[in-house]
């Protein structure tokens, strides 16, 4: 299983992957961090893709095209604001993981990159976030062999630590 859940520290709309998730808001009109990083990398016409989807709840994703990415895919993910931990947040986080494996299994993808779902603006505690994200995308992998490799590109390196450790964890 290790070779194919990589950790890295990077840019996303840089890996060369067949499909990125953008860590969406609930409108999939672009946002800040993750997702502007990936609506200003695709260009204008993945906002035109966006706006025909009429948006996506929480919990759930949605599949346009990579448009001006390297990716032919990009899956929108909308992850929970974090409240109290106890508003079905860590349900919800592990549903956009399992619906952006499942999307991408559809759609033939082999290779996948995630961003770390809600832990910027939405404020979901790392430690607690990362766990979620390997766990569902160890299950994903699992369930979906037709995905290659999925890696997880951790925008700084505190956060890379969290998920190496939690990974870490899950191997004891």
């Amino acid at each position: 299983m290790s070779d194919r859940l990589v950790l890295v520290r990077g840019d996303i709309t840089r890996q060369q992957v067949d499909a990125v998730v953008n860590a969406a808001n609930t409108s999939l009109l672009g946002g800040g961090g993750v997702d502007g990083a990936i609506h200003r990398a695709a260009g204008p016409r993945l906002v035109q893709e966006c706006r025909a989807l009429g948006g996506c709840p929480t919990g759930e994703a949605r599949i346009t095209r990579g448009h001006d990415l390297s990716a032919r895919w990009v899956i929108h993910a909308v992850g929970p604001v974090w409240r109290d931990g106890r508003s079905g947040e860590p349900e919800l986080l592990a549903g956009c993981y399992r619906n952006a494996l499942d999307l991408a299994a559809r759609h033939g993808v082999e290779t996948i990159a995630f961003p770390s779902i809600s832990t910027g603006a939405y404020c979901f505690p790392v430690e607690q976030a990362c766990r979620i994200a390997l766990r569902e995308i160890r299950r994903g992998l699992d369930e979906h062999p037709g995905i290659k490799v999925a890696t997880v590109v951790c925008f700084d390196s505190e956060t890379l630590r969290a998920y190496r450790e939690a990974l870490e964890e899950m191997a004891r």
